[in-house]
């Protein structure tokens, strides 16, 4: 096995923590993949990993030459990359966390598209909303929604959506709609949000701005809870129009207040701090960024700035 594939295997075995899920990952078999860590182990004249009751434990050592063996993989992918051309089809395994409703309602119904543009290319999708440590998780590209916890970590806003205020035609036609956002008081209000905090919606119309105190009979952590909430008809919610837009289109959900604007959210392409992203993980956020924005339709074929976020995102 020549370096590159034993740098591959020992990739593998740090980021799915044993030596059977790392041969099922390559299509290797396991005596293969043992015996590749034990060569590195005796090339490098270091111990790798450990065994416990637990499993691997991976050395100090091999936490040093992970973070090394990573850029040299990526550097060897890029330049592979480059030289067959920005359209040739990529390979391996692409890492990707995502938030669990939109990557549901927006990106796997269209992840075809993608699969058969790089059919070498497999996609591992951690669907979680939230936050997790990307390089612990060996994640090679995250998709979050509103605001970054983490101002260091490199970023690109892909699209925004408005936030809107929405409720089932069940409630609307037994409860009624509010004409004001003072009117919401009289209203069962949704709240959304990984604590239980009471939180506040603010509404601006021109120079008016209004705050409404949250404080209704359900409080979910997860989008899509908010989003089953408001399709059996317990309350209203504020949402992205990305999630509300199939039951909006169908008459089922019902936009409220119209005139007054709920702020908006972005989408963004998280990479881990501390090395490029890799050609895969550009061409997923360029993917992603497509879908999201039809003005950017090229954007599967042309490169894309990365930046680090601002701080106020969207």
């Amino acid at each position: 096995m020549d370096r590159f594939a034993t740098l591959q295997v020992f990739e593998a075995v740090m980021e799915s923590g044993s030596f059977s899920a790392a041969a099922r990952r390559l299509n290797l078999g396991q005596p293969a993949v043992s015996k590749a860590i034990a060569q590195l182990e005796e090339s490098l004249h270091v111990r790798l990993f450990l065994r416990n009751t637990h499993g691997l434990v991976p050395t100090e050592a091999a936490r040093a030459f992970h973070e090394h063996a990573q850029l040299a993989l990526q550097h060897l992918e890029d330049a592979d990359h480059a030289a067959r051309g920005e359209n040739a089809a990529l390979t391996g395994v692409l890492r990707v966390s995502a938030p669990v409703t939109f990557s549901c309602m927006q990106v796997i119904p269209r992840l075809p598209r993608f699969l058969d543009r790089h059919p070498g290319l497999r996609v591992e999708m951690l669907q979680d909303d939230r936050q997790i440590d990307l390089l612990e998780a060996g994640v090679d590209l995250a998709l979050r929604i509103g605001a970054l916890e983490d101002s260091s970590m490199t970023a690109r806003r892909l699209a925004s959506s408005e936030r809107v205020l929405v409720a089932s035609r069940a409630y609307v036609q037994t409860h009624g709609k509010p004409d004001e956002p003072a009117d919401l008081a009289a209203h069962a209000v949704l709240s959304y949000g990984h604590d239980g905090l009471v939180r506040e919606w603010i509404a601006r119309q021109g120079e008016r701005t209004e705050r409404l105190s949250v404080n209704g009979p359900l409080h979910v952590t997860a989008v899509e809870g908010l989003r089953a909430a408001v399709l059996a008809g317990i309350g209203i919610g504020v949402t992205s129009r990305w999630v509300a837009q199939p039951e909006l289109a169908s008459g089922e959900v019902v936009e409220l207040l119209p005139g007054w604007s709920f702020g908006s959210v972005s989408l963004w392409a998280v990479f881990p701090s501390g090395r490029m992203p890799s050609a895969k993980a550009r061409a997923f956020a360029d993917f992603v960024e497509a879908l999201m924005r039809p003005d950017k339709a090229d954007a599967l074929t042309a490169p894309a700035a990365v930046r680090s976020p601002d701080g106020a995102p969207g």
